[in-house]
């Protein structure tokens, strides 16, 4: 018969098959005495009973729900590998890097596989684990994760909420798999402060669009800025914009397009200011972009230094131009050439 033992408990498995005389039998040794052909046999199949036991509490001594039932169950082979909380994470990334380019952007898998790290942070920093199975994940798991994101990680209000949205998107994932029955995030509340993004006058975009830089890159930004104003399109539209989306119909061009955000159809009429720039940088661009686009980080950075030229004191990003307003009462000649 075996038994085994974890943590001063015993567990009977039941029959090992193997039958001995009891005679020959030592219960110090738990093996039978003698050096007979037969002797030896015997022990060397209890000596492989013994090592796969030992070997399966080697490989799960670190998991803390390591109980003898749970032993036995795998020793019988009854045990089915279950599915980490970590696992399925990085299944829903795998899903989401496949997809990139088909639906889902790179910023998307970015924005994912940052919560992914705050969270394993989290785990190691606050519970010591590596991982957890699924239904670990409590409800003041969630609440302590929050906290952990709006103080260690130092991250904004807004950015916390939204990063713990992302992480209850994986969650939700989790719970439709199967390997979740319970809602850690019942009676939790999201909730987003109001954030005052600023907007641009028409006399500051006027002071912006007649500005004489010192650099050709500071020119170029502001110019594609100055463009977006006019089309009210964000940085990802713009960016997007090539050649092909410029059409003519009867004696004007038009801007035809759909938004990156909501692949809602949008036609703009090209006004002289926005059809000059674009003119302005025709043949200069790579794979026939309307515009030379430079990364969102590094058309911010020299929005700034543009504000601070041309002394807007506002912070100016990409984003402030979706709340700014133009009369459009502007002329062509307004924009420095």
């Amino acid at each position: 018969m075996i038994r085994i033992f974890l943590n001063g408990e015993m567990l009977n498995l039941g029959s090992s098959g193997l039958c001995v005389d009891k005679k020959l039998w030592n219960n110090a040794t738990g093996r039978m005495k003698g050096r007979t052909a037969e002797v030896l046999n015997t022990n060397s199949q209890l000596d492989v009973i013994s090592s796969s036991l030992q070997a399966i509490f080697k490989k799960h001594e670190e998991d803390p729900d390591l109980t003898l039932d749970k032993i036995k169950s795998i020793y019988l082979g009854k045990e089915t590998p279950k599915t980490t909380f970590l696992e399925i994470f990085d299944k829903y990334l795998d899903d989401i890097k496949a997809l990139v380019g088909a639906g889902k952007t790179q910023a998307t898998y970015t924005k994912y596989s940052t919560t992914k790290k705050h969270f394993v942070k989290f785990l190691d920093m606050k519970y010591g684990r590596k991982d957890i199975l699924p239904r670990e994940l409590s409800h003041m798991m969630v609440h302590d994760f929050d906290i952990y994101l709006r103080t260690t990680a130092m991250l904004k209000p807004n950015s916390a909420t939204k990063t713990l949205k992302f992480f209850k998107t994986v969650v939700i994932l989790a719970q439709k798999s199967g390997v979740l029955t319970h809602d850690p995030f019942i009676n939790h509340h999201f909730h987003l402060e109001h954030v005052d993004r600023g907007f641009l006058t028409d006399e500051e975009i006027r002071l912006i669009m007649q500005k004489e830089f010192p650099t050709a890159r500071l020119e170029q930004v502001r110019d594609i800025f100055i463009f977006s104003c006019f089309c009210g399109l964000a940085y990802i539209d713009v960016e997007n914009l090539t050649e092909d989306n410029i059409v003519e119909l009867d004696g004007k061009k038009w801007i035809m397009t759909r938004r990156k955000k909501t692949n809602i159809p949008s036609n703009i009429l090209l006004l002289d200011i926005p059809l000059k720039i674009v003119e302005k940088y025709r043949g200069k661009t790579k794979d026939n972009r309307l515009l030379p686009v430079l990364s969102n980080q590094k058309m911010n950075a020299y929005l700034k230094e543009i504000a601070d030229v041309c002394g807007v004191r506002k912070t100016l990003t990409y984003h402030c131009l979706r709340h700014s307003y133009l009369s459009f009462t502007l002329k062509t000649n307004d924009l420095h050439n």
